[in-house]
């Protein structure tokens, strides 16, 4: 199996000097405390695995505008309910020496120890939204990641061919509990009676 790492290049340029400083030769030795670091530093979505700091693409319109739909009818279920919706960027710990920045985040109870405000330890309910430049990291990656995270459900939202992919765990790795394309409406298996109207989601302005 070929295994190929999507990013960004990475680098310095030093104030009133030409010279650049590729940052790509520390892939697979940067520290978690580094990480953090340089998170702080920037609203750029950073992931970290192992030593190597993945610079994911710049969101665009339309990707923002699925995600605040989506913030916006996730908010509306869970706050009255206790609970807590947060979208990107926000790290979230899927084992020591992994993070992931899921475009949104949701917990059941906003009192969550998992809640922490440097990064989440958990998560409930996490949503990607499928980026052009690299599908199988949102498509094939992820699931593996947040199943390892044990995050009970995971949304992919996929704007290439306008499906909601509903994923649920089970013993460990996720099972497909629906797939909804345009004309149906999203549900959730962890939020009970919480649906949304694809339409709206890829209509989303």
């Amino acid at each position: 199996m070929t295994v190929t790492a999507y990013s960004h290049p990475m680098g310095i340029a030093l104030a009133d000097e030409i010279t650049d400083i590729d940052l790509a030769v520390l892939q697979g030795m940067w520290s978690v405390e580094q990480y953090l670091a340089l998170t702080a530093q920037t609203n750029r979505l950073l992931e970290y695995t192992d030593g190597v700091i993945e610079v994911l693409p710049m969101p665009t319109d339309k990707h923002q505008s699925i995600s605040l739909f989506l913030l916006l009818c996730f908010l509306a279920f869970v706050r009255p309910r206790g609970g807590v919706a947060f979208y990107a960027p926000l790290r979230l710990e899927i084992r020591p020496g992994k993070f992931r920045e899921p475009d949104l985040l949701i917990l059941t109870c906003g009192d969550d120890p998992r809640r922490q405000n440097d990064y989440w330890r958990g998560a409930d309910l996490v949503v990607e939204i499928v980026s052009p430049d690299n599908p199988a990291r949102d498509l094939e990656e992820k699931p593996r990641d947040y199943a390892e995270a044990g995050i009970p459900e995971y949304w992919i939202v996929n704007p290439l061919d306008e499906t909601v992919t509903v994923l649920t765990l089970t013993e460990g790795s996720f099972a497909e509990y629906g797939v909804f394309r345009r004309g149906d409406e999203a549900r959730s298996k962890l939020l009970d009676g919480f649906t949304v109207r694809v339409d709206q989601i890829f209509d989303a302005r």
